[in-house]
């Protein structure tokens, strides 16, 4: 009897202590009560679909995937929308038309240099300012004056104002350096007409690579004379590569051909191209005598080949200009 209660005592000493803790309980399978963990953004991962559209009470509003943008689908990709670009106006249908960068490059520089130059505003400020931000977030480079071509619309305007701040001497320096440069403040390479006189003005650009063939008569029969002078007396004497006899020889005809070149051949020779004032057609005029017989000197007279417009070219600065037409 003692053993038999001592097993009971035990037997309920186990069902305690099994109830009391759950380790060796075997799992039940089922749902999990704790729910998984969802990124929110996943849903905005991969974008809308291509073409969803949002329609509300006053416009729709679409997505396209390849740019990744929404768009109004009321509006066409041709479309001009003031609020956030410089436009024009259509005369004939009153519609707002886009411009190309090109084309607002092109009215900035006329806006800003009529203002400077002839005190004219072609653009009011609340216009010019909205193209201006407009290039600006366009990435054009036009927007941005480097301090030459600030001083040089500041001396034009001073001068306009019958104060000027720089000489005549330093003013056509700073205006040379400008072209030089390729500045568009200081030249103009499309023809501008005034109603008023009817002059026609464009500045011309030099024409470098016509210019530099003018030196290669003389270059090629130097070279020629130089190797084969150069076999005659070197070649007897030591073996030496022709390439390197050409190199050695390269100072010599490069001095050689310059400085006959432009003291018999080509004197004083420029050669300029730009177009024509009137009619915009390509024209090219060269300064300089050849072989004696005298050239245009500082002022080329010279007839358009398509228009026959009278054209005055100025050889220091490069500006070409229609006679006045006749009353």
């Amino acid at each position: 009897m003692a053993s038999t209660s001592r097993f009971t005592t035990a037997a309920i000493a186990c069902l305690a202590i099994s109830g009391s803790s759950d380790a060796f309980t075997t799992s039940i399978p089922g749902k999990s009560v704790v729910k998984p963990f969802r990124n929110p953004t996943n849903l905005y991962v991969d974008g809308p679909k291509d073409g969803t559209t949002v329609t509300s009470a006053r416009k729709e509003i679409g997505y396209d995937a390849k740019s990744g943008r929404f768009f109004e689908t009321d509006i066409d990709k041709e479309d001009c929308i003031p609020e956030d670009e410089y436009c024009v106006v259509d005369d004939e249908t009153g519609d707002m038309v886009r411009l190309t960068l090109e084309e607002k490059e092109r009215i900035f520089l006329d806006a800003l240099q009529s203002y400077h130059f002839n005190g004219r505003q072609l653009l009011n400020d609340a216009e010019f300012d909205l193209l201006k931000e407009d290039l600006s977030w366009n990435g054009s480079s036009l927007v941005n004056m480097n301090r030459k071509e600030t001083q040089y619309l500041s001396a034009v305007q001073d001068y306009l104002k019958g104060k000027p701040s720089l000489s005549d001497s330093e003013f056509d320096q700073l205006k040379a350096e400008l072209q030089e440069e390729g500045s568009q403040f200081a030249s103009s390479k499309e023809p501008r007409c005034y109603i008023d006189t009817g002059i026609c003005k464009v500045t011309y650009q030099p024409d470098n690579f016509r210019s530099n063939l003018l030196y290669l008569p003389v270059g090629a029969i130097l070279s020629i004379v130089w190797l084969g002078i150069g076999f005659e007396i070197i070649e007897p004497l030591i073996r030496i590569n022709p390439l390197i006899l050409a190199a050695l020889g390269a100072p010599l005809i490069y001095n050689g051909s310059v400085s006959i070149t432009e003291q018999f051949i080509f004197p004083n020779n420029k050669i300029v191209y730009g177009p024509c004032p009137a009619c915009e057609n390509e024209t090219r005029v060269y300064f300089g005598d050849i072989l004696g017989v005298e050239g245009f000197g500082d002022v080329a007279s010279v007839k358009c080949t398509k228009c026959k417009a009278a054209i005055n070219v100025q050889k220091k600065s490069l500006r070409a200009s229609t006679l006045p037409k006749d009353d």
